[in-house]
Formats: C-alpha cells, structure tokens, sequence
C-alpha cells in the first residue's frame, strides 16, 4: 500500500477512532485525530436535546468547532482518507473545519462513516463543498467494525 496516506477521524465515543486506527495500520499510513479544541461531553451528545451542543452545531450550517491541533504536514500526504460519525446524516460540523482548514489540491479524499442506523447518505457529496482545488474524491464508505478482510478489500478498491 502506499506510505503517503494519513488517516484523519474524528470520534466522539472512540467507535469511528477504533476503525480509522486499524484502516491506519492496514494501510501502512500514518494516523491524525481530530481533536475538538472544547471535547464533548456526554451533555453535548444528546441529540433528543434541542440545546445540546451538537445539537446547535448541527442545525447552524455556518458553526465550526475550533480543532485542537495541526496535522504535522500535509503537504505530504496525497492521499487523505477522513472518518466521522454520522451525525443528523451528515458529518460533525468539525470535518468541515478540518477540510476547511488545508490545501487538498492534488490529493485524494476518501471518506469514511461509522453509525449506528443511517449510512454514507448525503454526507460524502455534501463534504465536496468545503475543498476546493483539484481533488479527486471517492465515494464514501460505512464502515461499523474493524473487521481486517473487508477494509482490505476497501482499501484495495480506493487507494
């Protein structure tokens, strides 16, 4: 597999960090969490709370939760491939401040979602806005479990 390629997963309850870190090792690429700059609490996770704060996040499409850390250097990878929890079926608002954040042109961007009910859905195209540039995106990938056969079979496919 290539060496070039970095795994950025932001995980709220440790299922989406648990694949990206085994896609990570498979893969022979390097690993980056998404860290929040203000973490979640449990409080900030309920979504039947209409004043939690992912809650709020999620129907304000402007909101961009502040990330605690740079990845070292990007312009190394060329390959990104970007995990997340589905949230309201889409992506955290956070992804979006991470793919906001760098300069994607000339990589590809292979996304990925853990969840618990809903799919991909409408969250791998509605994450193209956020780059711009010359970037190659896959299609998106649900991936719950990090059974070793099928993200080999996955990787085989995208990278």
């Amino acid at each position: 597999m290539k060496k070039n390629v970095l795994v950025a997963v932001f995980s709220a309850s440790g299922v989406t960090k648990r694949v990206g870190e085994e896609i990570a090792r498979i893969a022979g690429a390097d690993f980056y969490e998404i860290v929040p700059k203000q973490r979640y609490t449990g409080a900030d996770l309920n979504w039947m709370n209409k004043n939690s704060r992912s809650s709020v996040e999620m129907n304000d499409p402007s909101a961009r939760p502040e990330i605690a850390g740079d990845v070292l250097d990007m312009a190394a990878y060329d390959t990104v491939i970007v995990g997340f929890p589905i949230w309201w079926g889409v992506a955290p608002r956070i992804i979006e401040t991470f793919l906001e954040s760098y300069d994607f042109s000339g990589k590809k961007i292979i996304p990925f979602c853990t969840s618990g009910g809903s799919g991909v859905g409408r969250s791998d195209v509605a994450l193209h806005k956020n780059v711009t540039g010359d970037v190659k995106w896959e299609k998106g990938r649900q991936i719950n479990r990090p059974k070793e056969a099928e993200i080999r079979r996955w990787l085989d496919e995208v990278l």
